[in-house]
This record gives structure tokens, sequence and C-alpha cells, in this order.
């Protein structure tokens, strides 16, 4: 490699960053600058297609610093992909392809929206597990690409990189090198102002193999990248660099790292590195064919298809295209009293048995949670994986692995503990990622374990969280419909499933369906109460209409498995289910506030529940048949 073309890339890369966050007079100019020559080296080790971002067999770079857009948006121009230089100029602009975060989706060659700092890192990881698992499933001779991640001092610190990084050295993903940009800075300046382990020792312990190099020596750059490749454990290479790497004046400052240069230094910056300073987004014509991967992409992609067999290619496209018609669903004795974490076991058994490329696991949790895979293995040669009590990174890994372009993946923990990763299933929600949470123990019907494993406020806040679909069934038939429902989605969807057992109920939805995420189960002539509810508070809501009209008031009862669901239907649909002429109650064993978008009367929960038997506490907080008849009555007199 010609060090003096590879300093000239380094540069470019450089100033186009500088020059994006100048004219946007927004952004983070340090990091894409401190990692400019790390940048230029990685990309002669890379296979990209920029033909095809969604080559199967392309390695995958992933950018957990999401702030350093400026170095993201410059490769991506500078390999082919579809970032243009006026994309770059509009850096950070509305309608623009170059946000202040990567979006996956929403720009052509972002492999994922990492988002807060540590997913990126999460993600990498789900992308080398189902990599590692690809290759399992169709060979090596097949799927034989690496995953590499960029990060800084922040991904590190933050505890999701600890989390995903230890699950990577247990399941030795030996295709996952971490590029650790070491400078030292974060915004309120040196590290040591709150910083102070040893990063080597730490990724040692957890069995990955170190290395340490000067992140601006091309030589040792490359040296390092080279080694790890052929690392028969999965690889940390600690860079040391200066932030604003070849800035006049801000080189190595923890100013450099969130605001403009300013026009004075990255005029006196390029006069230094020999660029003329009155050009702007200026990219030399040898940089750009020194970067450019449309011709060596192209030709790799195709040597590699012509190496499949049609044998692989037909597993292939079975994987890519799974037949959801294909599911043979059990079925449940009608009054037969199951939980809904039973029936869900059955259901994802059921998936399993037709879809190939559906796996998944739980957060230590799989007894419970019911999601074991019976019969079907542990991963990474089987479907069954084992995340450890780690719920943060088991969501983040499992949006990569769901983003793989192979597999249906789902995660599963108690619906309390979705608090530990609601930041991973908002970026699911952000980026259309059809992850399947399956979430158990769905309300204080969790019973002796007391108010902290008690979940109440939780299917308010997820039903608040935009393009994200919480299901929460019935009864065992219902939840094969709100399967039915999800499986074909493209974003994210969540299972919420009682720990106590509820009556099947009679599968006959002659008022509604389930894909409407509310549909009328229960019609009475000449109703003047409506009951809503979702979950166990379904059969609950059914006996006490049969008691009120005993007294002479028809009730009619509107089950709700997807609240977000029923947002989306028309006002006509609505009143069909929801006649306007009837009070309308909503009953639920948790907050509930979001059922007064269409209720007069709310009953939920407003304290966060006790320690007793499941029984007695809906007894308790009134959630029984003469509770709720008495406090419909109330209100109608």
């Amino acid at each position: 490699m010609s060090k003096q073309l590879l300093q000239k890339q380094a540069d470019t890369i450089r100033f186009l960053a500088a020059d994006m966050v100048q004219k946007a007079n927004s952004g983070h100019p340090g990091a894409p600058m401190g990692l400019a020559d790390i940048a230029t080296v990685l990309s002669k080790h890379l296979n990209l297609n920029p033909a095809n971002e969604k080559w199967l067999n392309r390695d995958r770079l992933v950018f957990s610093g999401g702030h350093a857009t400026g170095l993201v948006y410059s490769l991506l121009h500078l390999w082919g992909f579809d970032v243009s230089v006026n994309d770059m100029k509009n850096f950070r602009q509305i309608h623009s392809k170059t946000p202040g975060h990567p979006e996956y989706g929403h720009t052509h060659g972002i492999e994922i929206t990492t988002g807060p700092l540590g997913q990126g890192i999460a993600n990498a990881v789900g992308f080398a597990a189902a990599a590692k698992y690809a290759q399992n499933t169709l060979g090596k001779d097949v799927i034989n690409h690496n995953v590499f991640c960029l990060c800084g001092d922040g991904d590190l610190q933050e505890g999701i990189s600890y989390e995903a990084c230890a699950t990577a050295g247990h399941m030795n993903l030996d295709n996952l090198v971490i590029i650790y940009d070491s400078n030292n800075i974060t915004i309120e300046g040196d590290t040591s102002l709150a910083w102070s382990e040893n990063v080597k020792k730490r990724f040692q312990a957890i069995d990955f193999e170190v290395f340490e190099i000067d992140g601006h020596n091309f030589d040792q750059i490359d040296k390092a990248i080279t080694e790890a490749k052929a690392s028969d454990k999965p690889v940390l290479i600690i860079a040391k660099t200066a932030i604003a790497k070849g800035s006049a004046t801000m080189e190595g400052s923890h100013h450099s790292h969130g605001a403009p240069l300013g026009e004075d230094d990255i005029a006196a910056s390029k006069i230094k590195a020999g660029f003329d300073p009155e050009e702007k987004f200026f990219v030399p014509a040898d940089v750009k064919g020194a970067f450019d991967k449309l011709i060596t992409g192209s030709t790799a992609e195709n040597a590699w298809n012509e190496s499949l067999s049609a044998q692989t290619k037909a597993k292939i496209d079975e994987l890519q295209n799974p037949n959801f018609d294909s599911i043979v669903y059990p079925e449940f004795e009608e009054n037969a009293s199951v939980a809904t974490r039973d029936s869900n076991h059955k259901i994802l058994n059921a998936i399993a048995a037709a879809i190939p490329g559906f796996l998944g696991g739980s957060a230590d949790l799989a007894p419970s949670n019911k999601t074991e895979l019976k019969g079907m293995g542990e991963f990474p040669t089987g479907r069954n994986i084992h995340f450890g009590i780690k719920e943060h990174s088991m969501a983040a890994i499992t949006n990569a692995m769901n983003l793989y372009g192979l597999f249906r993946v789902y995660s599963a923990t108690f619906f309390v503990f979705s608090d530990y990763l609601k930041p991973a299933a908002r970026i699911a929600a952000l980026s259309n990622i059809p992850q399947h949470f399956v979430w158990t123990h769905d309300s204080i019907g969790v019973g002796e374990d007391g108010p902290t494993h008690q979940p109440i406020e939780h299917l308010s806040q997820f039903r608040a969280l935009p393009n994200f679909y919480t299901f929460r069934p019935a009864d065992a038939s219902e939840n094969i419909e709100c399967w039915k429902t999800a499986l074909p989605m493209s974003a994210p969807t969540a299972f919420v499933c009682s720990r106590q057992g509820l009556p099947v109920l009679k599968n006959d939805r002659a008022f509604g369906e389930v894909k409407n995420g509310g549909y009328l189960l229960k019609k009475r002539d000449n109703a003047t109460v409506t009951i809503m509810a979702s979950g166990s508070e379904v059969s609950l809501a059914l006996q006490t209409a049969c008691k009120l009209s005993d007294e002479g008031i028809n009730a009619n009862v509107v089950s709700v498995p997807c609240f977000d669901l029923l947002l989306e239907q028309d006002k006509e649909y609505i009143n069909n289910i929801i006649d306007p002429n009837t009070k309308v109650f909503a009953v639920e064993a948790a907050r509930g506030l979001e059922y007064y978008k269409f209720a007069d009367v709310v009953v939920g929960m407003d304290t966060f529940g006790a320690s007793g038997p499941a029984g007695e506490l809906f007894k308790e907080f009134g959630f029984t048949v003469d509770a709720l008849k008495a406090k419909i009555t109330a209100e109608l007199n």
C-alpha cells in the first residue's frame, strides 16, 4: 500500500467530515477525523458490493458510535453507495439521506440503526452470531465473511457492551473484530474523570484476543486487522488515536467532539495536509478510485453466486422466503384452563416445525417463559439460544440477527424486565425490525413475587411506542390468531402472556377479527354498556356482562388483543364494535390510561400491586365479577 495515497485517502475523509459538520453547523467532527486512518486501511479488507447492499456473504461493518456520521457518509460515498456529494452537503437537514445518526432503511449501505451508545457493539455480536449459525446451516464454504465494529470510549462504558461481548466470548465468535477508537475523550473531557478500568484485561477475561496499536500507523493497523481475521477468537483491537486528528488547532481536544471546527481551523488544516483550503467536499480522482468497490464487489459476489450448488440456493431461498401458510397450529379444547405462556409454547414449536429459519431464546428464563424449541438443539448448531441474564444485549443482538437476511428470531423475558431492553425495542420499532418479543408473567397475576415483578405501566409504555405492536391474547385460540397476524408484519411485535391459566373461549369471532386489533366478542341487543379488555381480563369482562344481564343491563364485550392495531382502524369499524350509544368501560390489571381514547371509565391499577396469591390480589384490587359489576352499576346510576 502506498503510504502517500493512504494518507491522501484518510485526509479526504477528514475534510469531508469537517465540511459536513461545518455546513450543517451541527455534528461531531472529532471521531471521524480520529478514525480516518483506521477506516482507510479497513476499507482494503472489506468485501462489499454497493450494487447489491443485501449480498448475503458481504462483510458487515457496524458503526457503534453513531455520532461519527461524517465518517459513515464519507465512506459510503467513496465506496460507491447511493450517497452523493450533494447528500453530504445536506448533512443533518430534514428529508436528507444523511441524518444526524445513521438509520437503517433510510440511507443506502447502512447495516443497522445503532442509536444509543453501546447498541452497535451488541448489534455486531448479533450479526456475528447469525453468521455463525448460517455457517453451520449452509456450510463454511458458503458463509465465510467477517463482522467489523468501530466503537469508542462511550460504547465501552455502557453496560450493554459488556453483556454483549461476554456473550461473544462465550460463543467464541471468531468472525467478530471490534476496533476500539481509544482517544480517551468524552463530552465532559478526559475519560479519567469517570473511568479507569483496564479494557485490555476486561476483554482478555471474557476470552477475546486483544491487540494494541497506534491508530494512525498504517502498517500497524493493517497487521492487526490481518491477524484479527485469522484469529480463532473474537478480537478487540485497541487503537490509540487523537480525536480530531489533522485539525490545525483542535487535535486532541474534547471541544472537537460535538461542534464544528470553524472555517479558519478547517482552512488551516487543509493547507497543512496539502489540500486547497477553498475546495469544499473535494474528492480527488485517485482517492475515489482507491476506495471504490463497485467493480471488486460485483466480481466477488458473482464468483460467490457461481460457487453455490442448486441445493444451497434452494435452502437460502427457503430461509429468506418463509411460508407462514404451512404452519400447522395446535388445537385447544374449549373451556380448558391454559396459560397463554403455555399456549404460546406450543405455537412457537409449531412455527419452528414449519419455518426452518425460526429460532430464539430467553434471558435465562426459558422454563418460565416457555420458549424452548423441543428437540431442536442448542445454538449455534441448534435453534435454542441461551442469552444469559442480559436482557438489553439480548434484544440488541436479536435485532441484528433479524436483519442478517435469513432468520426470524425471537427473544424472551418476564414482562417487567422489558424495562432492561427498552432502548433496543425502540430501535426495532424505528427500523422496522420484525423481532418477536415474548414477555410472560403479564400482570398482578404474577402473585407472590410481589410488586417488583408485577408489570403495571408496561403495557401503556409499549402501546405508546410508534410502529411497535403489543399483543396480549385473551386465550389460547386468540393467541394463534395473534401470531397469524404478527408473522407477516415488517415491524416488531410483542406477545404479553399470562402465568396463570385462562379459560379457552369459544372460537367464534362473528363480529370482528383479531387482525384489526380489537373485535366485538359478545354482542347483545339493545346494549347500554360496552366493556373493553385484553388478556386475562377478557374472561372477567364476559362473566361480568352475564351478571349484568341478570339485572337487565345489556353489555357488549370487546376483546382488544392489540391496542396498536385497533388505533389504525377507521371510524366506521370502531363504531361497529364500540357502539357510540353505549357507556364504555375498559378493564385491565395494569395502568390502562390509553383506553381513555375509547372509554368513559377505566378500571385499572393505580398502585404497584402487592405480594400474595394471584387470586387474592385480583380480589384485593377489584378485578372480580362482583367488584367490576358494582363499579359499572355505580357509574350508570
